[in-house]
């Protein structure tokens, strides 16, 4: 098997660098489809890295699809040999926040630190007028013409155990475009098990956009798709006692935006 390149760069998470090399090796067929991997003890020895780094290698390529686990151990997904199906209600590996086609698209992202409006701040475990961490997002067209605008409040159980996360409080960091892509990942790699509620609308006209304003890299505070059809999607994630970590509202153009689901156990 293929070692971690030991020249990357050090911010990497290890479990990303473990789950790269393991991805390496079933895409180039060192790992057989349907052959079994190695037990968690030997890849750790093999990275030298502990258990729990493992398994949060193998949770993301199961999330990804390239590998299944089951009470005989976890095996490579493919075709041919006597390897374990994978479940027929596959779903894609959504992208935060607005779906896969976020991911490769043409962004604006950026963080701010201010208070949520009044109706979430309950939610989010705040007092009135505590600010938290806020993420805006605009998906854009080839053209420049805003296809998905989106805005996140992160709740201070969010900030308290993701790690990950809590690093752009204030900080240099949150200077930068962000890209929180894996902040599902993030939230598995803290221990939580999510819960996700979406409640999907269709505006009734052009109206004004989400949010509380226009933010910084967001643009302005309209709607996208001026007069066409849109959809408008709540999110709220929650943790296994029922706390909101994170609540979303994506407003995008309907006949340009694919919406893909993602259900978690």
């Amino acid at each position: 098997m293929a070692e971690p390149d030991p020249e990357q760069v050090a911010a990497v998470p290890l479990y990303l660098r473990v789950a790269a090399a393991l991805r390496d090796d079933l895409v180039d067929r060192r790992i057989a489809s349907g052959s079994r991997l190695p037990s968690e003890r030997s890849l750790a020895h093999r990275y030298h890295v502990n258990r729990q780094t493992v398994r949060s290698a193998l949770h993301l390529l199961r999330e990804e699809g390239r590998v299944v686990t089951d009470r005989r151990g976890t095996f490579a997904v493919g075709g041919g040999g006597e390897q374990t199906h994978v479940p027929g209600l596959t779903v894609r590996r959504q992208s935060f926040p607005g779906g896969t086609e976020a991911a490769d698209a043409l962004v604006r992202a950026a963080l701010a630190w201010e208070a949520p409006p009044a109706a979430l701040a309950g939610r989010l475990s705040l007092v009135p007028g505590e600010p938290t961490l806020v993420h805006r997002h605009v998906v854009m067209s080839p053209a420049g013409t805003p296809l998905q605008r989106s805005v996140s409040w992160f709740s201070r159980q969010a900030l308290t155990e993701i790690p990950q996360l809590s690093r752009y409080r204030r900080g240099k960091d949150a200077a930068k475009q962000p890209d929180l892509r894996l902040l599902y990942h993030w939230m598995h790699q803290a221990g939580l098990r999510l819960t996700r509620r979406e409640s999907i609308g269709v505006p009734p006209g052009p109206g004004t956009g989400i949010g509380a304003g226009p933010g910084p890299g967001a643009g302005s505070g309209q709607g996208v798709g001026g007069g066409a059809a849109r959809l408008v999607v709540h999110r709220v994630v929650s943790d296994q006692h029922g706390h909101a970590l994170e609540i979303t509202d994506i407003d995008f153009a309907a006949q340009s935006a694919a919406w893909t689901y993602e259900f978690s156990a």
